[in-house]
């Protein structure tokens, strides 16, 4: 084992299941002591208790990041129990059915506003006192292709993920200099139940884009959480601001 995080203290929003999961565990494999976040909490259990059955160190904890206390609640769990935070992976994301804009209520934007993109800010926002004072730490953010072009989701998803990208720039700016490195992983379609939504409630031309990729399939969370550890760890010490595309070639075609 290269225990290329040994020692760290992680955060992983999402943690329940999909990517998120698959991040924590990868984490975890790597040496992390781990703090398994996720609004379903018996979902944030069972990967804790999977990472600790094959060896790690781990525990969970309910958040909704998208509630300003419930995130500050976990913050403070988490540096209570893990002490400190080294690594902060906001994984946390619902869909929009691909709603346009004329389908799109004020109910729906807000709530995938209010996760995919005020999540990620709220989160941040937490953890930034704790990282700074400790000289640093690693944010890894969740955008996707549709932070760059459009007929990756609905009106309100799509804009979140463009927002996405903003903070983790913005955020890298503001706080590169205070040992704080910030970027973001933008996948393609992932085989999760969320790819599974994206079938289901996707336009033909979407569904046909997605299944005509280059690489001839979709992504394992696996490949998306390598991805993320290279990112969380010194390997990437370089790396600030960044939105890597991991898309099995779906925005070059």
């Amino acid at each position: 084992m290269s225990q290329k995080l040994k020692g760290r203290k992680a955060v992983v929003t999402g943690a329940g299941s999909g990517m998120g999961r698959a991040i924590a565990k990868r984490f975890a494999e790597e040496g992390a002591s781990v703090a398994a976040l996720d609004l379903d909490l018996a979902a944030a259990e069972s990967t804790a208790q999977s990472i600790v059955e094959a060896g790690g160190t781990a525990f969970s904890l309910r958040v909704d990041v998208s509630d300003d206390a419930s995130v500050r609640a976990a913050i403070d769990g988490s540096v209570t129990a893990l002490g400190g935070i080294d690594v902060l992976a906001n994984i946390a994301g619902i869909l929009d059915g691909y709603a346009p804009v004329l389908e799109t209520s004020e109910q729906l934007w807000d709530r995938i506003i209010g996760v995919d993109l005020k999540g990620p800010f709220l989160m941040t926002r937490a953890v930034l006192p704790t990282m700074l004072e400790n000289g640093g730490g690693t944010i890894v953010n969740m955008a996707s292709i549709a932070g760059f072009v459009a007929r990756g989701g609905g009106a309100a998803y799509t804009s979140a993920k463009h927002g996405v990208i903003g903070l983790t720039k913005q955020t890298a700016a503001d706080y590169g200099l205070r040992g704080i490195r910030v970027n973001a992983i933008c996948p393609g379609a992932v085989e999760t139940a969320m790819t599974k939504q994206i079938l289901d409630e996707g336009e033909a031309a979407v569904i046909e884009s997605i299944n005509a990729v280059p690489a001839g399939r979709h992504a394992q969370p696996e490949e998306i959480a390598n991805l993320a550890l290279f990112l969380a760890n010194d390997e990437s010490s370089f790396v600030h601001g960044a939105a890597y595309v991991i898309d099995g070639g779906w925005t070059i075609v």
